[in-house]
């Protein structure tokens, strides 16, 4: 099989309003946990989340916002940056064959994730149905709320006629959406794909929701260090939004147009805990079966592995458990692999959290440095694992890099990447 290498990269964030800011953000330890400034904030127990820091509606025209959820937004944002990134031109919009750039849209794929999708869209016209009659309920409702939104708006954007995906799997739906777009690749389905995922609930309801099940961080007074994966003192994490989004393809397909490249996605692997819709297997069984299949996948062993980003939410039960899954996956390697968590910075970006997290590990494979993570006073004893708390420089070298996204509902799943063909 042809390696799938990665050519394009795009986000929207709470560190920053693209790809190259995000990054920064995270090598410098910024932290982009807020107290929320909303007419709502009195209605709820839990004040402050990480909102993204430049408004979707900024880059995308008035009429055509109005016609979007904000996760949709967000997506598109995103999306148009990895393509530019990509070095390709969006199609003319009247142009009914798709085609630009030299690429078939019949070869062109989309895979783009969101976990709970429309929200804002659904409740919003919800409310302006009980206030003022269904007549006023917008005739674009359902477009806007439907968790296919995002990647059906892409799929118009590029024109892709290879097929347009949406895998929904809560926390780790944009992995997953990864690993699809990875998997038309390799089964000769597409020669290119754009992947990843978005996310906005930041929202009443949702806030109330995990607040209520005693998932969310209460540092209402001290929110910045609200989000302290490992650390002894965690309470729970703290919800964000966003999206990123790649491009990847054919390593024949890159060269074939002169495309840079970041690295390779070389495998994934998916499993399931069946234990239990919210907590996690504690014995990290489901996770470590994600892992060995993500090498397997990719025809590596746990000594190629130098570094992994972990999910890593900063929750009691999840942020141990996984832990010891890497480290039993890793067994005799674990020492010489660097593990962080992001979401100590940016949040939990849910759906799209796995997106971003795959961004910064094939960053940290090409500028060979991983950030640390943040907020850690004391970490939890028994560990088993080697965990950065500020950013660190890897070896030299042909270097592999896991990331783990998990979700309620013990959906688990790993992808690896390697700085193997980069050519930046």
């Amino acid at each position: 099989m042809s390696d799938v290498v990665i050519t394009g990269f795009g986000a929207t964030t709470p560190l920053g309003p693209d790809a190259p800011t995000t990054w920064q953000g995270l090598l410098e330890g910024r932290n982009g946990v807020h107290t929320l400034d909303v007419d709502w904030i009195d209605d709820v127990p839990v004040t402050f989340a990480a909102s993204v820091v430049d408004e979707p509606t900024n880059h995308i025209p008035r009429p055509q916002a109005r016609r979007l959820d904000r996760s949709s937004q967000l997506a598109l944002v995103a999306a148009k940056e990895a393509w530019a990134d990509a070095g390709l031109e969006l199609p003319e919009p009247d142009d009914e064959t798709g085609a630009s750039n030299g690429i078939d849209p019949e070869r062109l794929a989309v895979c783009c994730a969101t976990g709970i999708g429309g929200l804002h869209s659904l409740l919003g016209q919800w409310d302006i149905q009980k206030d003022k009659g269904f007549k006023r309920v917008s005739p674009f409702t359902v477009p806007m709320l439907m968790a296919n939104a995002p990647a059906a708006n892409i799929g118009l954007l590029v024109h892709a006629k290879a097929g347009v995906h949406t895998p929904v799997s809560a926390c780790a739906s944009s992995s997953e959406a990864i690993s699809l777009g990875l998997d038309q690749i390799r089964l000769g389905r597409a020669d290119i794909a754009v992947v990843g995922g978005a996310e906005a609930i930041i929202h009443p309801l949702p806030v109330a929701a995990f607040a209520q099940m005693k998932a969310l961080s209460t540092r209402n007074d001290d929110p910045e260090h609200a989000s302290r994966p490992w650390d002894v003192d965690r309470d729970g994490f703290v919800i964000g939004e966003g999206a990123a989004i790649m491009v990847i393809e054919t390593q024949e397909h890159a060269k074939a147009r002169g495309a840079k490249i970041y690295g390779t996605l070389v495998g994934s692997g998916i499993s399931a805990d069946s234990h239990d819709i919210v907590q996690p297997d504690p014995t990290g069984s489901g996770q470590a079966s994600a892992m060995r299949k993500a090498l397997q996948s990719a025809g590596l062993s746990p000594s190629d592995v130098k570094h992994v980003n972990a999910h890593a939410t900063s929750t009691p039960l999840g942020d141990t458990a996984e832990a010891h899954s890497i480290a039993a996956v890793l067994g005799d390697a674990t020492d010489q692999v660097l593990v962080t968590g992001t979401k100590s910075m940016t949040g939990h970006l849910l759906g799209g959290a796995g997106a971003l997290e795959s961004f910064a590990s094939v960053m940290a494979l090409l500028d060979r440095k991983v950030p640390g993570t943040i907020n850690v006073n004391q970490l939890e004893e028994g560990l088993e694992v080697n965990i950065a708390t500020e950013t660190t420089d890897l070896p030299a070298g042909d270097l592999v890099a896991l990331n783990n996204s998990f979700g309620f509902g013990g959906h688990n799943v790993t992808l690896a990447f390697s700085n193997a063909n980069a050519t930046r």
